[in-house]
Parts: structure tokens; C-alpha cells; sequence
């Protein structure tokens, strides 16, 4: 297998990880274990394991010259991890208002509001198509979001945070895509979940105490840890370098659909035509967006 096949493959199977997690969430919720206890098991398990895996396998190879040199980055990619926690804590307190299904959707307008941060930060770097590309996802999540069916009771809370949760992912994405290139992609993935571990514990705080107890850790805790800290950040650090940024967003799109399947095998949400026209709409945004990007690839 090639390098340029398994480097899609990582980014496939990143995004794939990142798919399942709010319906295995939502449905720990629905069994009655709340959403504090399952972030804080999450990020304590990916810090746990990233640490561990940056003792065995980076340590060598970094001296303590280079560590002191790299201590600025660290700390930025620290502050942009907290996005990361502050995007799980909206993300999973959104889908106690929303199907996932429409969850999902709602975390994904991080495909327009990345345009518009583009904008403000490097307007060279946006042309037509990518403007065309976003007014084309929000149409799109208007029919995903199902804003067109009267039987439809739309939540103002579970909308809000889904939306604070993409203004995060955004933020998120910006900045990891930028701090601290130089450093092992380990590194990296461990001084996310570092900040976004302590976001986690300041967002929830006293909530933490009440609902975390190491049984939830040793099970929630593993598997959103695995697929929601461990996995995603270590293989997309892996796939974009080789694929670039806009064949790679293309690919993880492959969250949206996934996400919605997942939560219609587990959850049984239901999903409607009009709902799977707004989710094509959507990936093919992103094609829109990043088309150019990949062509000149």
C-alpha cells in the first residue's frame, strides 16, 4: 500500500472515530451517566495514554535543549487544546436537546466558519468558490437541520450549543493546524489534550466530583478516550502532511455521515430524505471549499 492510500486511510479512519462518539455519549446519557463524568474519564484517559506513549517512544529522541527551545509551542498548543474541551463539553451538551443526527450538523458549520475566520486572518487565502462553498453548506444544514419540516420542534438551547461547539472546533482547527508543527506528532496530540483536560475540569468542576467514579473511567472512559482523544488527533497529525489540508477536510466530511448512520443503528433516529439531500449538499460544500485548495496540491 502507498503512502498517499494509507495516508487517506488515516485521515478515513480519524474521522470515522470522531463520527461515533456523540451517539455512544447520548446513549451513556440515556443509560443515566452524566456528561461530566464522561468528558473528564475521556480527556484523563487520552492524557493518561498520550503520555505514556510520548515516555516510550519520543523521549529519546528529544534533548533538553530541544525541550527548552520547545516550551513556547507547547504551551500555545495547551491553549488551543482547550478548545478542543470546551468543543466536547457544548458538542455533548447539545445532543441532550438534539438528535445527534442534527448534533452533528450543527458542529459542522466549522466549514464556513472557517472561511470566515480565513477572511478576517488572510483574505488572500479566500476566493469565490470558497465563498460559494459556505453560502452552499447553509443551505444545506437548513434542510439537514430538518428547518423546513412543520413537525419538527426546533430547541433554541441545543442549537446554541451546537453552534458555540463549532465556534470552538473552528478555533480549535485554526490553531493546531498552525502551533507547533516542528514538534513529534505524539507531542503534539499530548499538549492538546493536556489543555483541552483542563478546560474540561474547569467547564464541569463540581459536576466532576458528583458523577465521576473510576468504574465509568475504566469503560466510558476507555473507549471515548481511544476514539475521541487517542485515535483522531495521532492519525490526522499523520494523513495531512502527506494528503494536504484540502483533500484531507474532504475526507474527514466523512463525520457527518457517519455520525448520522451511527446514531440511526444505536439510537434508531430517525433520518428523512429531505435530511440526506441537506447532508450531500453539505459534503459537496466541502468539496467546493477545498477544491481549489487540493488542486494545487
Amino acid at each position: 500500500m502507498n503512502t498517499q492510500l494509507k495516508s487517506v486511510l488515516y485521515v478515513a479512519i480519524g474521522a470515522t472515530s470522531y463520527g461515533v462518539l456523540a451517539t455512544f455519549v447520548k446513549y451513556a446519557n440515556n443509560q443515566g451517566i452524566g456528561t461530566a463524568g464522561l468528558a473528564f474519564s475521556q480527556y484523563l484517559f487520552g492524557a493518561f495514554i498520550l503520555s505514556a506513549l510520548v515516555f516510550l517512544f519520543s523521549k529519546k529522541s528529544v534533548t533538553p535543549q530541544a525541550e527548552s527551545k520547545s516550551l513556547h509551542p507547547k504551551i500555545k498548543l495547551m491553549l488551543f487544546g482547550g478548545f478542543s474541551g470546551l468543543t466536547s463539553s457544548f458538542y455533548y451538551l447539545s445532543i441532550q436537546y438534539v438528535p445527534v443526527s442534527i448534533g452533528i450538523i450543527l458542529l459542522m458549520q466549522t466549514i464556513w466558519m472557517g472561511v470566515v475566520l480565513e477572511f478576517f486572518t488572510a483574505r488572500a487565502l479566500v476566493n469565490r468558490g470558497k465563498v460559494l462553498g459556505a453560502f452552499v453548506a447553509i443551505v444545506g444544514t437548513m434542510l439537514a437541520a430538518k428547518i423546513f419540516e412543520t413537525d419538527i420542534e426546533l430547541n433554541l438551547k441545543g442549537i446554541g450549543f451546537g453552534l458555540l461547539a463549532a465556534m470552538s472546533f473552528t478555533g480549535m482547527m485554526y490553531g493546531t493546524s498552525r502551533v507547533g508543527l516542528k514538534l513529534p506528532n505524539l507531542v503534539r496530540s499530548q499538549y492538546l489534550v493536556y489543555g483541552g483536560l483542563i478546560v474540561i475540569v474547569l467547564f464541569w468542576n463540581v459536576q466532576i466530583l458528583q458523577e465521576f467514579n473510576w468504574t465509568i473511567f475504566i469503560t466510558w472512559g476507555v473507549f471515548l478516550g481511544c476514539f475521541g482523544t487517542i485515535l483522531p488527533p495521532i492519525l490526522f497529525n499523520k494523513g495531512f502532511p502527506v494528503i494536504g489540508t484540502g483533500l484531507g477536510s474532504i475526507i474527514a466530511a466523512l463525520e457527518i455521515p457517519i455520525s448520522v448512520l451511527s446514531a440511526y443503528w444505536v439510537l434508531n433516529e430517525e433520518i428523512s430524505n429531505l435530511q440526506w439531500l441537506g447532508i450531500v449538499i453539505i459534503l459537496f460544500a466541502v468539496v467546493m471549499i477545498n477544491f481549489q485548495k487540493n488542486a494545487n496540491l
